[in-house]
């Protein structure tokens, strides 16, 4: 049997299903019918205090390597300029009753060179996620003293991007009460150089940001106009007199770098738009940032 070429390979790479987590995430935003303003969201938060339960948990906490066979085995066998990098679970905490759900994969990254960022990404992840999980095992054990309610927390990640030059992992954690909050975190790597792609970088001056934040906005408005079901919080859409209006990106905004080379912002649930819509995604025309780019290694 012949060998699979390289076009096969990276077409089989990215045919691999959307992992089970992400299709959570997705159909937990569908299915949201409320949505909270921004004024609510600190009570919000709170609620995952306020609810109880007294039921006994059995919790079990699996540690180790817990790979997709599929995904590793055709991962490892795309080139990749200086090398091979992977991203593996490598570690996961689980429980699993009937009022309280936690599932927690830790990615780790390996294969690049620079020790000391992959030393850095690796630990940054795992303090993360060992913290997200203290968190529930806490809100829990508060629960449980005030007697009932339900309680969930869903986290892991998905590669957005990984080709010849860009890696870029999103880790996410939805957390579950009446209602639920998702919220995504990105980091970005250049496999060549080997360096952490931060937002502020890719840019001459801070100029980038209402730069940015104008064109989101009219692309939340466009959105809006071809289909009404589409709200932003942002004005043209909504009453400033009502709720809180989107005004622009923050200097180190949520993003990643796309397959095709293009600037792509995200915005957690709820951040700017009601919770029905879950997380946004807006790709930035390059040419509308070509003039403050600092280069276009990056961005096509």
């Amino acid at each position: 049997m012949m060998e699979k070429g390289l076009k096969d390979l990276k077409n089989e790479y990215l045919d691999i299903p959307i992992p089970e987590e992400l299709d959570f995430v997705v159909r937990k935003a569908i299915k949201e019918n409320r949505s909270l303003k921004p004024k609510e969201r600190s009570s919000f938060k709170k609620t995952i205090i306020a609810a109880a339960s007294a039921l006994i948990i059995m919790a079990t906490v699996t540690v180790g390597i817990n790979t997709s066979p599929a995904f590793a085995e055709t991962l490892s066998k795309v080139p990749i300029v200086g090398g091979i990098v992977k991203v593996l679970t490598f570690k996961e905490y689980t429980l699993n009753d009937e009022t309280f759900n936690a599932d927690i994969k830790i990615p780790e990254i390996s294969g690049l060179k620079d020790e000391e960022l992959q030393k850095a990404l690796n630990e940054k992840y795992l303090e993360e996620n060992e913290k997200l999980y203290q968190q529930f095992i806490n809100d829990m054990e508060e629960m449980k003293k005030n007697g009932g309610g339900h309680l969930g927390v869903d986290s892991g990640y998905v590669i957005k991007t990984d080709n010849d030059r860009i890696l870029s992992v999103g880790r996410y954690v939805v957390n579950t009460v009446a209602s639920s909050s998702t919220t995504f975190k990105y980091d970005t790597i250049d496999k060549k150089n080997e360096v952490l792609i931060t937002l502020p970088s890719l840019f001459k001056d801070d100029s980038y940001i209402n730069i940015i934040s104008e064109n989101i906005k009219e692309q939340m408005i466009k959105r809006h106009k071809e289909d009404e079901n589409m709200i932003y919080w942002v004005s043209g859409v909504e009453d400033e007199d009502l709720i809180e209006l989107f005004e622009k990106i923050s200097k180190d905004q949520n993003f990643y770098i796309n397959n095709d080379g293009k600037l792509v912002i995200c915005f957690d649930k709820y951040e700017v738009a009601p919770g029905y819509m879950g997380v946004q995604e807006f790709i930035i025309p390059t040419e509308v940032i070509s003039n403050v780019l600092v280069s276009n290694e990056y961005i096509k």
